[in-house]
């Protein structure tokens, strides 16, 4: 690996409204160019807006679900070339077959470097999960994609890292959602409509167990367990019918906070991610002192098929 400066940038993204949501990562990506971001990531779906999609029918995904090669990513890939950079952002793709994708592509000035399809997609009955993982390099880094709930199983961000992942791009569209967990919750919408005249109390519930207390369960051990760069990327504010509380950061091979949102609002906070870090890391000697022998139990066929619990009210069980 080299040093690299990487960018996590957090929006309010519109609801199927592709254009402002191009023209606000557009604006992200600017910023995050002059804090001298060489690669630039959004949260899942941010092209076309995610939530507000469990309710649409297959004729409805179709009409906003794009190819590959759709103008989207063309658009990606110009504004890519413009500001000599890497991004990477979330789509619905469709194949030829009419099959739906929840995707995260990067790009950058020529072409799409890399894709990556959720493996555990869930919201909306007509998305079909992926069944590959991703590592690629990125002029001299490898890295690896994992969509929102395929963070939350732990052998997949483990399987990344050992197909050689340094840094794993983390986009999410999570946070402020129906739990049966102590305090966690919805944020009423209220409080975002009033964050600029009272701040603090919107601030309280975003850094509480509704926000940022619940990610700091489990997210920082993402990367120490397996000693790489984890980045994380969320949206901000209303998402569908929902509050999202943001907090896209950068976690270091230590599991420290690197960099943060902070803002309530749009945001982009950029962080060198440096080799050093990965050849200390508690998370590299864990991985040596693995035994396979031992695991059998974990690649034993359940015997039910898998169940896409997502904990709050949508559940998806596969044939």
């Amino acid at each position: 690996m080299r040093d690299i400066r990487i960018a996590a940038a957090q929006f309010e993204n519109k609801d199927g409204d592709k254009e402002y949501n191009l023209s606000a990562i557009e604006r992200l990506t600017k910023k995050a160019v002059n804090q001298g971001a060489e690669v630039v990531s959004f949260h899942e779906a941010c092209i076309p807006g995610y939530t507000f999609i469990r309710d649409l029918n297959k004729e409805q995904m179709l009409e906003l679900s794009e190819t590959l090669d759709g103008s989207s990513v063309r658009r990606l890939i110009e504004m890519a070339g413009d500001f000599g950079v890497h991004i990477l952002a979330g789509l619905l793709e469709r194949d030829k077959e009419d099959r739906i994708y929840n995707t995260y592509v990067c790009v950058n000035g020529k072409s799409v470097v890399a894709h990556f399809r959720k493996l555990h997609a869930f919201i909306n009955p007509h998305l079909t999960n992926g069944n590959e993982y991703c590592v690629f390099d990125l002029d001299g880094v490898k890295c690896g994609i994992l969509i929102c709930f395929d963070n939350n199983i732990i052998e997949n961000v483990r399987c990344t890292t050992m197909l050689g992942a340094e840094v794993i791009f983390m986009p999410h569209v999570t946070g402020c959602l129906p739990s049966p967990m102590p305090g966690r919750g919805i944020i009423d919408p209220e409080l975002w409509d009033n964050r600029h005249a009272d701040p603090v109390r919107l601030r309280q519930e975003f850094d509480g167990p509704k926000g940022r207390g619940w990610l700091l369960k489990w997210l920082p051990a993402r990367a120490y367990d397996n000693g790489i760069y984890a980045v994380f990327t969320n949206p901000v504010g209303i998402d569908g019918n929902q509050v999202r509380n943001g907090n896209s950061m950068i976690i270091d091979p230590y599991g420290e906070i690197m960099s943060e949102c902070r803002e309530l609002g749009d945001d982009v906070v950029t962080s060198l991610c440096s080799t050093d870090k990965i050849d200390k890391s508690s998370g590299k000697r864990y991985l040596k002192a693995r035994r396979p022998e031992l695991f059998g139990k974990l690649t034993e066929l359940p015997a039910a098929p898998p169940v896409i619990d997502s904990g709050w009210g949508i559940v998806k069980e596969e044939e």
